[in-house]
């Protein structure tokens, strides 16, 4: 199952995938969420609707009181907990949406609620969780480490643990979205496909389960980030895959591996998977803010992006589409980010890195071949090669363009490397042209993420240590839960073995850059 085109899965035998979609109808229908969730708004969308020529629908889960669907699953579980048992309290391990929806469910019916979350967690969700009352505890970097952790209170304790999605009732929580979608539609109102945001996988099956059930036509599509898309590669394999890591931005959905229960409903019934990246997220979310002024989190956004990525995919015209806006829980801190990535994630700017000879006209011929187009960002550096460097982007109305106007370049003798896919050129090398150092020897450049919490940035340079020379650094918050550097070590070729064991041992992800265009474009000596 990938993309727009899939495989079907092998199936069970009708009667038993039958008994499921019975059981979980009959789950979702006894569904206690009303003391603390809202029938969220269907809302059409109807700039996107005229661009795609599709009706686009949203589903306002981001209205909900802890902007997120997850309070459904998380009161539908604990209000069915025997009474003397939540008495004694619940625990979860969360990064945010998922501990408020918890919180503020304990609060309601009157129990303590420990939260464990990771000390990376932003700060706008650890101010919600003990704003509902929560008694939050931060352990670790991760969200692995903060789970563990809360597995030990609950044993210690004598708590309950309420899961992010991996458990029926949490399920059948979820799966209420679905149930007010299809009577807002109307039992005859038109509807093709639903698009839902996956992480473990608790909302899509609740939708999946009550969709199959219910209007059995109407497909039901995943949309998961493309770093990080464990059940599109469970639901391919047939088994549930663990991620060996998983992509920082869509921190809502950064899951390494479905849960049980959802993959075991989610194979039976759903129709595709779709993986978008970090840049169509974000112009998805620019999307959402230009019909009602709301800003979704980048997990929240994941279904637009979705069904823009669909009709690209599929030509569909005329047909209806839900898109659930899943959770609104955003640091301030990010939206920078956001609106630098928005304009590529539609395709609509290019990243340019093009050599220009040093010789008279030049430069006028290179401008004259951009035309009219309007420019967002441009940098021009001199090299000591008698060229000078450009980093130039330029919005082009369509591919074909852009094709056009890079062959044109080429053909007059201009160097040109398009960089609108090159990770490291957008997050760094775009605040860096200009920062050549003629004379530095044996350069290599990494490209790391670590941990953001206070003091990490100087935990990370007490980490590299002083065996070789940093020869460059550049560090920019995005508001994110980890933190992104590039550094060169000057490290002479026979000691570059040693060099990658050391960075090995950091246990921080990173990434070796020295072949990069972009770095040998714009800094390198």
């Amino acid at each position: 199952m990938t993309e727009s085109t899939s495989k079907p899965l092998p199936k069970s035998a009708k009667g038993d995938r039958d008994r499921l979609l019975a059981d979980y109808k009959s789950r979702i229908e006894r569904a206690r969420v009303y003391d603390v969730a809202i029938v969220s708004a269907l809302e059409v969308a109807p700039k996107l609707s005229a661009r795609l020529n599709n009706k686009v629908l949203l589903k306002r889960e981001d209205t909900q009181s802890v902007h997120s669907f997850k309070l459904r699953g998380a009161y539908n579980k604990i209000v069915k907990l025997p009474e003397a048992t939540r008495a004694r309290g619940v625990i979860c391990a969360s990064a945010g949406n998922h501990a408020q929806g918890v919180a503020l469910s304990a609060k309601r019916l009157g129990i303590p609620a420990w939260i464990v979350m990771p000390r990376t967690t932003p700060s706008v969700k650890v101010d919600a969780v003990r704003a509902l009352g929560g008694r939050i505890v931060l352990f670790g970097d991760a969200f692995d480490d903060a789970a563990a952790h809360a597995v030990e209170l609950a044993e210690a304790k004598g708590l309950t643990m309420i899961p992010p999605y991996d458990d029926a009732e949490v399920i059948a929580g979820q799966g209420t979205v679905a149930k007010e979608i299809l009577e807002q539609i109307g039992a005859d109102g038109p509807l093709d496909a639903i698009f839902v945001c996956t992480g473990g996988g608790g909302l899509l099956a609740g939708i999946a389960a009550w969709v199959k059930a219910v209007r059995p036509g109407v497909k039901v599509i995943s949309v998961e980030p493309d770093d990080s898309d464990c059940m599109a590669q469970a639901l391919e394999a047939g088994r549930r895959i663990k991620l060996p890591q998983v992509g920082l931005f869509a921190d809502g959905v950064a899951v390494r591996q479905a849960g049980a229960e959802p993959f075991k409903v989610c194979r039976e019934t759903v129709d595709a998977c779709l993986r978008v990246s970090a840049d169509e997220i974000c112009a998805a979310i620019r999307d959402v803010f230009a019909e009602n002024r709301s800003l979704p989190e980048p997990a929240g956004a994941l279904a637009v992006a979705g069904i823009k990525k669909w009709v690209a995919q599929t030509g569909d015209t005329g047909k209806t589409f839900v898109a659930t806006i899943s959770g609104a829980n955003l640091n301030f801190d990010r939206l920078r980010h956001i609106a630098e990535r928005a304009e590529l994630g539609d395709g609509r700017e290019t990243l340019l890195g093009v050599t220009i000879p040093e010789q008279p006209g030049s430069f006028k011929r290179f401008l004259k071949q951009l035309g009219r187009r309007p420019i967002t960002e441009f940098s021009y550096r001199y090299a000591s090669n008698g060229a000078a460097h450009v980093f130039a982007g330029v919005h082009f109305d369509d591919k074909a363009g852009r094709d056009t106007t890079i062959e044109s370049l080429r053909a007059d003798g201009y160097a040109v490397a398009d960089l609108t896919d090159n990770e490291m050129a957008k997050v760094h090398v775009r605040y860096m042209v200009g920062g050549r150092a003629p004379g530095i020897v044996d350069e290599r450049l990494y490209r790391f993420e670590f941990p953001e919490r206070p003091g990490a940035l100087a935990d990370f340079l007490q980490a590299i240590g002083s065996r070789w020379n940093i020869s460059l650094f550049h560090y920019r918050n995005h508001g994110a839960a980890y933190g992104r550097v590039l550094c060169g070590l000057q490290v002479p070729k026979k000691e570059r073995a040693d060099c990658r064991r050391a960075l090995d041992e950091l246990g921080y992800e990173y990434q070796d850059e020295s072949e990069n265009p972009a770095y040998r474009l714009f800094i390198a000596g």
